[in-house]
């Protein structure tokens, strides 16, 4: 599984790279405040909500720690969806949020 750091994703954001973010966290964890321009779709309906999804792009996956994220992207990874763990998650995130 590949893997990228929330460092890495803020600079990627920085240079004006398009980057398809998908936060797996719950409802109330992104009410916090989430990666600007991320898509919310919490871990338990990934499933079903797969159809959202595009297969063509890489994806970074982001949730409180790495833990669901890396659930996310194996499941992802294996319905063929090419996706990126970014590990630490928004615990390690000093960028700016969205609300």
């Amino acid at each position: 599984m590949k893997q990228i750091l929330p460092q890495e994703v803020e600079q990627l954001l920085k240079e004006g790279k398009k980057l398809s973010i998908i936060d797996v966290r719950e409802d109330e964890e992104v009410a916090l405040g989430k990666i600007p321009g991320a898509r919310h779709i919490p871990l338990g309906q990934l499933a079903e909500r797969m159809n959202e999804i595009e297969k063509d792009i890489e994806h970074i996956i982001v949730c409180r720690s790495g833990g669901r994220s890396s659930t996310a992207c194996q499941f992802l990874e294996e319905h063929g969806y090419r996706v990126v763990n970014m590990v630490g998650g928004m615990l390690e995130w000093t960028g700016e949020v969205e609300k």
